[in-house]
């Protein structure tokens, strides 16, 4: 083709709705030299049969801000570009059975309300008066969205295409990829037509988007479900209520039950979530085809006999209408079925914005994150439930991402409750002592595929999953964490640590480097501190434990989920020709945690170490004859090490604490009371309390900013907003009777009737006995005894400031005797 291009700053591989709305937004940032390529026509993947819902809502603050985000623009968007578009703004009712889904309800409602939606929750009575073909037998009430609706996906993909291509971006149809390499630091994607050279290259390509990532050398992690949803034909009673109306019915989800149901002109189309659902192209004998355009599945219609079924005793008028067509087609899902949006891990200047499970709903949010992360290398909103970096290799091996996807799918509408693990393609990775503790009666959860002991049961506690599933601070691990936390502060726990990510840096020049990229100071040899790394906007992107070796010799120690994600960082700001090296050592070791104030003396019957050395050192020594580094900290707040060993090792380093440790009171202690613990001092939690949503100055962590550095990444602006002073700031409360249910993340915190902040973490500080939150809060109100109100669950309980120091220990006597 004579105008086929032979450059462009950004190729866009897949015409869907993310990709045609990555180019529009990579348009509207004024990156016009961009080009989207697509196999087929637009929308020929998921796109042309997706069922076209637009919900706002989320329990996760990035993705109901992203998804906010789309139905704002989908109101504008037609006028805008000069499009026709079908959007139905018709408002939605989600129905709840049960006490825990009214509370999950009014969690979103304090969310959005915080966003500016006008989410309600509605009781059993009022859901009648919206929606008045529903049975409301055994329902508590509703959510109510009034930002909901519907919308056509080819429409909404062709104005997207249409204002990208007004403002200079190409589209180029009918153009399969066949190959992608690297040439004097550009990337060369080889096509049907012809080669195209760019700086960048985004993975749009949908349910197809491992198949373009192994161009790359990059596995994505995903699978493909197949989704199905019925269409009926005209119910007269729908289309007289309809037209008396003068609007559709809103649309309508039984979260419990999982399906739902949307007026369709006058009929109905109703689109289960069933569990027994069924993976495609997942097998030998049941592959991906070269061309699945435009195409669907054959139809499957037992599989949702019991959801139909249940539908119609719900809205009996729906029993009255003839089944017109049945939808049946390829969805991607990755393990946690959330997106992938971001830089592709391994990759230099490559990008993913793929595997939408709700790609219509998402995909004006997902343009705009994405042409955030290319035009400016970082995003608005903190995008860590979207950032391919949150998996790591174990999750793209296919029976791991098969099981997950379609857990994932058979509880699409589940409610996520914070002492839950879900069990599907467990035990990935396990600790060298698993057994051990297993038989000591942990109860796991997992961190990036690595099994943790979560709390300990005794003989006839209740440990099953059902036991899990609720929002209140009592269950049967209460009692046991309680025991662990007491434990640790009157004799002595060990807790287990699988997996904790571990980088070594060394060469010449690693200390310099490194001093540039945090905002406190490299610690000496022998020493262990604390290091946070700010973006160039002064925002929290990590913090790492910079334990150093020698003068150029440190290991690198951060969170277990973090492993890809602050390796990635690291290595995307070494320079090109650095004399030092960065090296993922985390298979390689195994961590127990040591702490309570019998620690020495446990320590002191194992070992040759020397146990006066001070807090934040660490020292070579050998345990029951096996070599193990000791590091004078404690997350938990008391006197303790860290207990790093090989794995060959670590086993039999365990078994001597252990047995020496029985004479001194030594107890297991799991996550669940580590969390507790480290609440009372008021240490942060990784992506809970340490994000990008929020400045290190925000974050309360001056005290790691040394202004007296010639420079540091993010500097300037931290500068800047210490001149200006902070808008909020982080604060510990403690929460007067709570009632049954601690604050989860992003409870609004309120003052004299207005939305004064969030709480970021919360739980039970049982040292204490006292219910504690952490959060951000409007600086004018942090002076320590000031009071605000935190909304838990709907119901709004008095908080007050705490002073900036720990509620436990506040000296920290006991952690440094």
């Amino acid at each position: 083709m004579a105008d086929f291009p032979k450059t462009a700053r950004v190729v866009i591989i897949g015409g869907g709705a993310v990709g045609t709305s990555s180019l529009y937004h990579l348009a509207k940032a004024g990156w016009t030299d961009c080009v989207l390529l697509e196999k087929n026509e637009l929308t020929s993947g998921s796109t042309w049969h997706a069922a076209g819902n637009v919900p706002t809502f989320s329990t996760s603050w990035s993705l109901m801000n992203m998804q906010r985000y789309s139905t704002e623009l989908y109101r504008v968007l037609g006028k805008a570009v000069d499009y026709p578009m079908n959007y139905h703004v018709t408002g939605s009712l989600r129905l709840a059975h049960g006490k825990e889904r009214m509370r999950e309800f009014q969690r979103a409602k304090g969310m959005g309300r915080y966003q500016g939606m006008d989410i309600e929750v509605v009781g059993a009575d009022e859901i009648k008066s919206r929606y008045p073909f529903i049975d409301t037998q055994d329902l508590l009430g509703a959510l109510y969205d009034p930002s909901d609706g519907d919308i056509d996906p080819a429409q909404l993909t062709q104005a997207l295409a249409k204002g990208a291509r007004d403002m200079g971006a190409k589209i180029i149809r009918f153009c399969p990829v066949t190959g992608v390499r690297r040439d004097k630091g550009e990337w060369v994607v080889e096509t049907a037509q012809g080669e195209i050279r760019c700086e960048i290259v985004v993975n749009a390509a949908g349910y197809r988007a491992a198949e373009v990532g192994k161009m790359f050398g990059r596995k994505v992690p995903m699978m493909v479900m197949s989704h199905q949803y019925i269409l009926f034909e005209e119910i007269p009673e729908l289309a007289a209520w309809s037209k008396e109306a003068g609007h559709k019915l809103p649309l309508l989800r039984d979260v419990d039950t999982s399906w739902y149901l949307r007026q369709e002109k006058n009929g109905m189309n109703l689109g289960p979530y069933e569990r027994n659902c069924r993976a495609h192209w997942a097998s030998a004998d049941d592959r991906m085809p070269e061309d699945f355009s435009f195409q669907l599945f054959p139809d499957d219609l037992d599989r949702l006999e019991y959801y139909l079924a249940d539908a119609v005793s719900r809205v009996p008028i729906l029993g009255t209408a003839g089944l017109s067509k049945v939808i049946n087609g390829p969805i991607p899902y990755a393990p946690d079925g959330n997106p992938l949006i971001g830089p592709m891990p391994g990759v230099p200047n490559a990008f993913e914005a793929c595997v939408f499970t709700f790609g219509i709903a998402q995909a004006g949010g997902a343009g705009k994150v994405l042409a955030e992360w290319v035009t400016e290398g970082q995003t608005e909103w903190d995008m860590w439930s979207c950032d391919p970096c949150r998996f790591t290799p174990f999750a793209s091996e296919p029976d791991y991402a098969v099981a997950k996807g379609m857990e994932v799918y058979g509880h699409e509408y589940a409610i996520y409750f914070p002492r839950h693990a879900w069990p599907a393609a467990r035990s990935r990775k396990l600790s060298p002592i698993h057994d051990r503790i297993k038989a000591l009666g942990a109860q796991f959860g997992s961190a990036n595929g690595w099994e943790r002991a979560n709390w300990y049961a005794h003989p006839g506690d209740d440990t099953s999953e059902e036991a899990t599933q609720t929002f209140r601070r009592e269950g049967p691990w209460q009692k046991r964490i309680r025991e662990e936390c007491l434990a640790v502060r009157d004799a002595a726990g060990i807790l287990d640590l699988p997996g904790f990510s571990r980088f070594e840096l060394e060469g010449p020049g690693a200390a310099e480097w490194l001093s540039t990229q945090i905002t406190g100071s490299v610690p000496k040899p022998g020493r262990i501190g604390l290091a946070y790394f700010a973006d160039d906007k002064g925002r929290i992107v990590t913090e790492m434990s910079v334990m150093r070796h020698s003068e150029d010799a440190m290991t690198l120690i951060t969170a277990a989920v973090a492993q890809l994600h602050d390796f990635e960082w690291l290595k995307r700001h070494m320079p090109d020709d650095a004399p030092f090296t960065l090296t993922d050592r985390t298979e390689e070791y195994s961590t127990q945690i040591l702490s309570g104030p019998k620690s020495r003396e446990i320590l002191a019957d194992v070992g040759v170490a020397d146990l006066t050395m001070p807090w934040l050192t660490h020292q070579e020594t050998t345990i029951a004859g096996r070599p193990a580094r000791l590091i004078r900290v404690s997350f938990a707040g008391e006197l303790g090490w860290e207990i790093h060993t090989k794995v060959a090792d670590t086993a039999t380093v365990f078994d001597a604490v252990w047995k020496a440790g029985q004479k001194h009171g030594l107890k297991p202690f799991g996550m669940f009371a580590l969390d507790s613990l480290r609440l009372e001092k008021g240490y942060r939690a990784w992506k809970q309390d340490l994000s990008t949503d929020y400045s290190v100055l925000q974050g309360g962590l001056e005290r790691f900013v040394r202004w007296q550095k010639p420079d540091f990444r993010g500097k300037t602006a931290l500068a800047n907003e210490k001149q200006q002073g902070v808008s909020k700031r982080f604060v510990t409360l403690t929460v007067e009777d709570p009632g049954e249910c601690d604050a989860p993340y992003m409870s609004t915190l309120w003052h004299d009737g207005k939305i004064v902040g969030e709480t970021l973490s919360g739980g039970w500080g049982h040292r204490i006995d006292k219910s504690i939150a952490l959060g951000m809060l409007r600086a004018d109100l942090t002076e320590p005894g000031s009071t605000v109100e935190v909304e838990i669950f709907g119901d709004r309980f008095k908080a007050v400031v705490q002073k900036d120091e720990p509620l436990w220990d506040p000296d920290n006597q006991r952690l440094k005797a």
